[in-house]
């Protein structure tokens, strides 16, 4: 197909930049609503492991539907929820928040992959092992922000128990209701891939599992838990992540109907810190004030979330453009940051393009 003037400059520019930091990327953008970009640069492949985007398009659509419903509120503490949680103080909103002062990482998977009893468990089974490992945690600086994966390990905890129902079904509840048709966008469980393996972007060859990851999530915990988490665990296409990013606009500037109100959505997106002392609204990742992962032209009210292995979606409302990237940088090793340093120059690029244009 044929490139736009606008996709060749912007081609040529990630062309000479990518080979240092991975092996291809795929980038989507739309403004006002309307596709104006579509690239695909490097050794790309249909499906890639979005990794913590997972946050956003599962595990935050399922808070929303539970805030609607009156399940919990902004005050609400996880111990109403699960009264075995070990903080009685840490509310549910913190966990969204990364304020919980839970640790920011730990390796469950050292503890799941261990036990015997535990090698051919169900997904239902390896989370209730997951749950006795959050019971013994401590928490440290509750109220200063850290990114933390076992804060949305906590919030599996807790919307399987406001459920009632596994992971799998509650993944499923929300597919139908929001993602039908988004064939694409899926958990792998049991890390079995539902297409070929030769269809997914290749991650990194594991250590510990002894392989090339290849349509089996990355992430080591998510991994352990049989492929589906509340942090990480979805794999897609760059057309149906960049429909979610559509229906992440619908919801803030209330430009469509969706299952959401308005009112929900803004107070999802709405920044909880100042700029510089926490990053989040509940759930959301947003501008930073120095280094943002969407460089320096997206405004103070944008909204979005990256991925490990090297995926974004960034959404500006006021200037109504939102960007999907897609990589696999952590094929170079997951301790490359180059790609960290690409990122926010390829966003700074389309800004820069588009004003052109």
């Amino acid at each position: 197909m044929r490139l736009s003037a606008l996709e060749q400059r912007l081609h040529k520019k990630i062309s000479e930049a990518l080979p240092a930091a991975a092996p291809g990327c795929q980038l989507q953008v739309h403004s006002s609503g309307r596709k104006v970009c579509d690239l695909s640069v490097g050794q790309v492949y249909p499906y890639y492991d979005l990794a913590s985007l997972t946050k956003i398009i599962f595990t935050v659509p399922v808070m929303m539907k539970l805030f609607e419903e009156g399940r919990w509120n902004l005050s609400t503490t996880v111990q109403q929820v699960l009264s075995w949680y070990p903080s009685s103080t840490v509310r549910v909103s913190d966990l969204l928040m990364h304020t919980s002062g839970i640790k920011w990482w730990k390796p469950y998977y050292e503890s799941i992959i261990s036990e015997t009893k535990l090698k051919d468990a169900s997904i239902e089974e390896r989370w209730k092992k997951v749950e006795s490992l959050l019971k013994e945690e401590t928490f440290e600086s509750p109220g200063a922000t850290v990114y933390s994966d076992l804060g949305f390990f906590s919030l599996g905890a807790v919307i399987q128990e406001l459920e009632q129902k596994p992971m799998l079904d509650i993944w499923k509840q929300l597919s139908d209701r929001i993602y039908s048709g988004l064939t694409s966008l899926t958990f792998h469980p049991n890390n079995v891939p539902p297409h070929a393996q030769k269809l997914y972007a290749p991650t990194e060859r594991c250590p510990w599992r002894g392989k090339m990851l290849q349509g089996e999530v990355h992430d080591d915990n998510a991994w352990s838990f049989g492929g589906v988490s509340t942090h990480a665990g979805l794999f897609g296409s760059i057309d149906d992540v960049a429909w979610y990013g559509l229906f992440l606009r619908s919801q803030i500037l209330g430009v469509a109907k969706t299952p959401f109100k308005l009112k929900t959505a803004k107070v999802f997106t709405a920044r909880q810190k100042p700029m510089g002392e926490g990053d989040f609204a509940l759930g959301f990742m947003l501008r930073s004030a120095v280094g943002a992962s969407s460089g320096d032209y997206f405004g103070v009210n944008s909204v979005g979330h990256t991925g490990f292995t090297g995926t974004s979606i960034w959404f500006d409302p006021d200037a109504d453009l939102m960007m999907v990237l897609l990589s696999n940088r952590v094929l170079f090793g997951r301790d490359h940051q180059e790609f960290k340093n690409l990122r926010p120059l390829i966003h700074n690029w389309v800004v820069t393009e588009l004003r052109r244009s």
